[in-house]
């Protein structure tokens, strides 16, 4: 029989182009990382498919365990948090429930400070709860609270500093010191901080004392563009990452390659970024604090904001000793003004936009019904209707003049 081997017919076009056999030449190097996109990895043959180990970054699998450029996402947040380890989830309410569902058990109890990030509550009073999964709400500054409630039970104590809404800054390094004396895991909500404020895994800056677990929001300041939902868990503890890694396995949990590009793009200009957000932060609050229709003024930087002392430790020796803060602030109005009223001003603002979620270029603002999202006594806070704001990156004289059109609106005479 005739051998036709060397005949063989050319292929199809169709086929010529999925399996063209050119290859780019190694050595290309750019500003920015390349973008890998895939579901499905090569492999070159059986015995690379069987050896490959998805649990570490020595090789690829599948592209949900990760790609080139989720590697190299990873490892930069891993930086930035001074953490060892690092996995990328969908959001920051992702990492949060990550970590809640890879730590706690059945007849296990998780503790929440009163002014916790909203959603990781209502995760505990309904998602967990449906699991067995009991929670307690302790008072965040007061550490003999929340060292009364730490019991047998009591498997993953969440930390914040500074506090969701009301920034008040806990006394974080006793808090921690309380989780390693009692054995229990302590995880911090680090989107304030976003590793710039302070060093999470290592507080006191000599390697002795750090929390377990930092979750951070990547939605915030390493997106920078309010056009990205995306989140992290990073820890330092290798144990502990791999129980992250496999609960993030059966999650089938996964980021798309374009928006970590976008974090990988914005990462290089967020210690900038951040800085700038808190110097016009700071001017901003410390004006709204000199307006009569105002009660207080809550951010961590200002003397007379609930936890300063704290924040100082902390935070204070960064930049010369002028401390590092996100542009976040909050004012409790004069309990003379009805819910309404407050509205009203916010409604009157132009540059400051109404919506959730911060760390983007745009100002944003918020009224809270506070009554509602606390359970602990608040005698650290003035009476009254509370605003949060978020400073973008817009002129702030222009968003000083914004502020006072609306003051002028909404109270009138009084902030004249």
């Amino acid at each position: 029989m005739q051998d036709t081997s060397s005949n063989a017919a050319t292929p199809a076009i169709s086929t010529q182009l999925i399996h063209h056999p050119y290859v780019p030449p190694v050595g290309f190097a750019a500003p920015q990382p390349a973008v890998h996109k895939a579901s499905t990895v090569i492999f070159p043959d059986v015995a690379a498919m069987r050896v490959r180990e998805w649990k570490d970054k020595t090789s690829y699998t599948y592209g949900l365990h990760g790609t080139p450029t989720t590697y190299q996402l990873e490892e930069r947040i891993a930086t930035l948090e001074g953490g060892a380890q690092c996995l990328l989830v969908p959001s920051g309410l992702a990492a949060i429930a990550t970590v809640a569902l890879a730590l706690l058990r059945q007849g296990d109890e998780v503790l929440l400070p009163d002014n916790v990030y909203g959603p990781n509550k209502a995760l505990a009073e309904v998602e967990l709860a449906h699991y067995g999964i009991r929670h307690r709400v302790y008072d965040p500054m007061q550490l003999d609270d929340l060292a009364a409630q730490i019991n047998e039970n009591t498997r993953l104590v969440w930390l914040e500093a500074a506090g969701s809404v009301t920034l008040e800054f806990p006394d974080l390094l006793s808090q921690v010191r309380l989780c390693r004396e009692r054995g229990v895991t302590c995880a911090l909500d680090n989107t304030w901080g976003a590793g710039l404020a302070f060093a999470p895994f290592d507080l006191l800056g000599d390697g002795s004392l750090g929390v377990d677990i930092s979750v951070h929001a990547l939605t915030k300041y390493p997106s920078g563009g309010g056009d990205v939902l995306m989140g992290s868990i990073t820890t330092r503890d290798e144990r502990l990452h791999l129980k992250m890694k496999l609960t993030h396995m059966r999650l089938g949990l996964g980021v798309g390659a374009n928006d970590a590009e976008a974090v990988l793009r914005a990462l290089p200009s967020i210690a900038l970024r951040y800085r700038a957000h808190d110097l016009a932060t700071r001017e901003l609050a410390r004006w709204m604090g000199q307006q009569p229709s105002v009660a207080q003024v809550l951010h961590p930087a200002l003397p007379d904001s609930p936890g300063h002392a704290h924040w100082q430790a902390l935070c204070g020796p960064a930049h010369g000793g002028q401390g590092a803060a996100a542009g976040l602030f909050s004012v409790v109005f004069d309990g003379r003004f009805e819910q309404a009223r407050v509205d009203a001003f916010c409604d009157a603002l132009r540059l400051f936009r109404l919506g959730y979620s911060w760390g983007g270029p745009i100002s944003l603002v918020v009224p809270y019904e506070l009554p509602e999202m606390r359970q602990c006594a608040t005698p650290q806070l003035a009476p009254g209707c509370l605003v949060r704001f978020c400073v973008g990156l817009e002129d702030v004289e222009d968003l000083r003049a914004d502020l006072a059109q609306a003051l002028e609106q909404a109270f009138g005479a009084m902030d004249e």
